[in-house]
C-alpha cells in the first residue's frame, strides 16, 4: 500500500530532475553553436544536455551510469579491480565507501557510547543536568567545516592520524541526539509509575533496569538512526582536509577537476551508505521491541 506513494514521488521528482537539467545546461550548447556559426533547434538542445561530458548539472541516467561504472565496471574490468588484481580498486566507490564506512561505525560507536553514559548522569545528577547539558548544546553551534580541521590539526600533533580523527568528528556529531533522545526516554516514566516501584520497594537499579531503560529504547532508537546518518556526514567532513580516501576525497576530487557526474554519484553513494545505515538500525529496533512486548 505504501509503495505507490513513494514510487509516484520519486517519479515526479525524476520528471523535476530531467526538466531542471535543459535550462542548467543549455547555455553551454547555445554558446558551442554560437561559436560554430550555426542554428541548434531545440530538439538537438535538448538531447545534448542530457549527455554533456562535464554538465552544470547531470541528468539521472548519467549518475546511474557513472554509479555503475565506479562500482561493478571498475571492479571487474579495471586494471587494479578486484577481478584482476585481487584487491579492490582504489579509483572504486566501493573501495572509498569502505574507508568512509569504517570511520563511520568506529565514531558511531563512540558518540553512541559516551551519549548514553552522559545521559545517564544527566538523569541521575542534578549538577551534571544543569553544568553539562547546556554545554552539550552549545557545543553544537560550532560549525563543524571549522572545527573539523582544528581536530585533525590538534591529532596530528600528537601522533594520532588515520581512522581515529575521522571517528572523533563522527561521534561528536552523533553524540548529540542520542543524549537528547536517551534522557527523554529515561525521564518518560511518570510520576505514577515511579511510586509503584517504590511500592515494590525496588532499588535505584531495578528502577533503571527495569523501567527507565526499557522506558527509554522507542526514544534511543529514534535517536540512533539520527545519530548514525549524523555520523556519516561527519566523517565525510572529516575526510575533504585529510585526503586519504572516501568519499569526501571523491567529492573533493570531483570539485577540483570540474567532474560534476563524479560528484553527484559520490553523493548518492553516501546516500545509499546512509539509508542502508539507518535501515539496519531500523531492523534491530524492531527485533529488539518485538522481544521487549513493545512491538508486533
Amino acid at each position: 500500500m505504501t509503495r505507490f506513494p513513494v514510487l509516484t514521488v520519486v517519479a515526479a521528482l525524476l520528471a523535476l530532475w530531467y526538466i531542471a537539467v535543459i535550462p542548467m545546461n543549455a547555455q553551454w550548447e547555445y554558446d558551442q553553436a554560437n561559436r560554430a556559426g550555426r542554428d541548434l533547434p531545440f530538439g538537438e538542445m535538448v538531447a545534448n544536455t542530457m549527455a554533456q561530458e562535464r554538465p552544470v548539472l547531470p541528468a539521472p541516467h548519467q549518475v546511474v551510469v557513472e554509479l555503475w561504472n565506479s562500482t561493478v565496471v571498475e571492479e571487474a574490468t579495471g586494471r587494479r579491480g578486484l577481478w584482476r588484481s585481487g584487491s579492490l580498486s582504489n579509483r572504486s566507490l566501493i573501495y572509498h565507501g569502505l574507508i568512509t564506512l569504517s570511520a563511520t561505525m568506529l565514531g558511531f560507536v563512540i558518540g553512541t557510547g559516551g551519549g548514553i553514559l552522559l545521559a545517564i548522569g544527566i538523569v541521575y545528577n542534578k549538577a551534571m543536568d544543569t553544568s553539562v547539558m547546556p554545554w552539550a548544546i552549545a557545543s553544537q553551534t560550532i560549525p563543524i567545516i571549522a572545527l573539523a580541521p582544528m581536530i585533525i590539526v590538534v591529532l596530528n600533533s600528537v601522533g594520532i592520524a588515520g581512522l581515529v580523527p575521522k571517528a572523533i568528528i563522527a561521534a561528536y556529531l552523533s553524540f548529540f541526539p542520542v543524549v537528547v533522545g536517551m534522557v527523554k526516554g529515561l525521564r518518560a516514566p511518570d510520576a505514577m509509575q515511579l511510586d509503584l516501584m517504590k511500592t515494590y520497594s525496588a532499588s535505584g537499579n531495578d528502577v533503571f533496569a527495569k523501567l527507565r531503560l526499557p522506558t527509554s529504547m522507542p526514544y534511543l532508537f529514534a535517536s540512533l538512526k539520527v545519530g548514525i546518518a549524523a555520523a556519516l556526514v561527519g566523517t565525510i567532513v572529516g575526510e575533504l582536509p585529510v585526503q586519504e580516501g572516501g568519499l569526501g576525497v571523491r567529492l573533493l576530487s570531483g570539485s577540483y577537476y570540474g567532474q560534476t557526474i563524479q560528484i553527484w554519484a559520490a553523493l548518492f553513494a553516501a546516500a545509499i551508505l546512509a539509508a542502508g545505515l539507518v535501515g539496519i538500525v531500523a531492523l534491530i529496533e524492531r527485533r529488539v521491541l518485538k522481544r521487549m512486548g513493545m512491538a508486533q
